[in-house]
């Protein structure tokens, strides 16, 4: 049994028996989303990059992505962005190779800003021109490296010491959260309702046996001729939601759209935007300040503030230990009968051997503390199947691939 995997049983009310629980999710084009997002794909094509053209993945961390708000102006029907939204790229990149006596330079300027660029217009309609109302801006920290003298290891070694942690299962709370997001920014309803814009918000609260859900929904000014319009499909979000809602909890939900409108305003006190996005008029965001691994921000649980997006997926713990303490988390309470909730925690050392953690500390709510000892057992099996180098390294190929959700 290795030493450094520790598994322990805790007294906690499972989140589901708590008296209360705050859930939120930020979609697809809240601005600290697009953060995230930008900060990742530009990880990921560099990746592609490197082992393309030189077999492996070189040193890069573009974990510092900053999204500062434009201006815009809406009303029912039309819209126009007077100033663009701007977006820094900030990080630190290998840009030279030594070959066999020749140096190579890589191209990482235009990279980035085709990166940057993909994901935009892959994410969001034809509403927001992406040469017209986005700046995209990079600062990078550069390197060299010598690979006629750079041994491959075969085992990664952890380039910074730092926590990943996950949990399982979601409530109904939580995956009620997700699904909601997750449908309002489906094709399927953009289609059916293209009002609605990409920048969505979900907040949950359950008190009890009653959620509240809080939506705040961008709404798209084109497809919107008047106040009477705008509050019916404020009206058709609803009960889509309630509908989603029946099929994930037998609990009493309420649903709720938006609700700093002020409709004595006009089209002044509603939520419209021209692109998509709040970003366009004033809203920022930045890496790190959205969801976790499994999607959601949970203050209630215990959270990690390490961003996953944009780091080295194969050295970079924060990214690497967060996706693989979600699997085992995931792992153990589907596999092992009566547990009831379970937390992985996982430490590394900077330096050290990226499959010998400091410390994989697993801590299980079981069913029946007489089982204790089975659920231990099985426990620590999977996390020692989990954290072999050969699961590690796929672990890195998909996340280089996008197979990974990280937030």
């Amino acid at each position: 049994m290795e030493d450094f995997i520790k598994v322990e049983r805790i007294n906690w009310k499972p989140m589901k028996d708590r008296e209360f629980e705050i859930v939120e999710r930020k979609g697809r084009g809240h601005p600290d989303y697009i953060a995230d997002s930008i900060a990742e794909i530009t990880s990921r094509y560099l990746c592609r990059t490197y082992k393309e053209r030189f077999g492996r993945v070189l040193h890069h961390n573009v974990d510092k992505v900053l999204v500062v708000g434009g201006q815009a102006w809406r009303t029912f029907g039309k819209g126009e962005v007077l100033q663009p939204i701007y977006i820094m790229i900030a990080g630190r990149v290998t840009t030279e190779v030594e070959l066999k006596g020749t140096r190579h330079r890589i191209p990482v300027g235009p990279l980035i800003i085709r990166a940057a660029q993909d994901w935009l217009r892959e994410n969001f309609r034809e509403y927001l021109d992406v040469e017209r109302h986005v700046i995209i801006d990079y600062r990078i920290g550069s390197g060299a490296v010598d690979l006629t003298r750079l041994v491959e290891k075969e085992i990664p070694l952890a380039n910074d010491t730092s926590v990943g942690l996950s949990f399982a299962p979601l409530t109904e709370t939580e995956e009620l959260v997700l699904r909601i997001e997750n449908y309002l920014n489906s094709p399927e309803l953009k289609k059916e309702l293209p009002q609605v814009g990409e920048d969505v918000k979900v907040m949950g609260l359950r008190e009890g046996d009653l959620i509240n859900v809080t939506i705040a929904v961008a709404m798209m000014c084109q497809h919107i001729k008047n106040l009477e319009e705008y509050r019916a499909v404020k009206e058709e979000i609803k009960e889509r939601v309630l509908k989603i809602a029946s099929e994930i909890t037998d609990r009493e939900v309420k649903v709720h759209v938006n609700t700093a409108d002020d409709y004595s305003k006009g089209s002044d006190g509603v939520y419209l935007v021209v692109t998509g996005t709040s970003a366009e008029h004033g809203d920022d965001g930045a890496t790190g300040r959205g969801n976790r691994v499994h999607g959601l921000i949970t203050p209630l649980r215990p959270m990690s503030l390490e961003a996953t997006a944009g780091k080295n997926p194969t050295s970079h713990v924060g990214k690497v230990y967060n996706v693989l303490a979600d699997r085992i988390a995931s792992r153990i309470y589907r596999e092992v009968d009566s547990v009831e909730e379970v937390y992985v925690y996982m430490l590394s050392q900077i330096g050290k051997r990226i499959d010998r953690p400091q410390i994989l500390g697993i801590s299980i709510i079981p069913e029946s503390a007489e089982k204790f000892n089975n659920i231990r057992y099985e426990a620590t099996n999977i996390a020692i199947e989990e954290l072999s180098v050969e699961n590690i390294l796929k672990i890195s190929d998909e996340i280089i691939q996008g197979k990974v959700r990280l937030f």
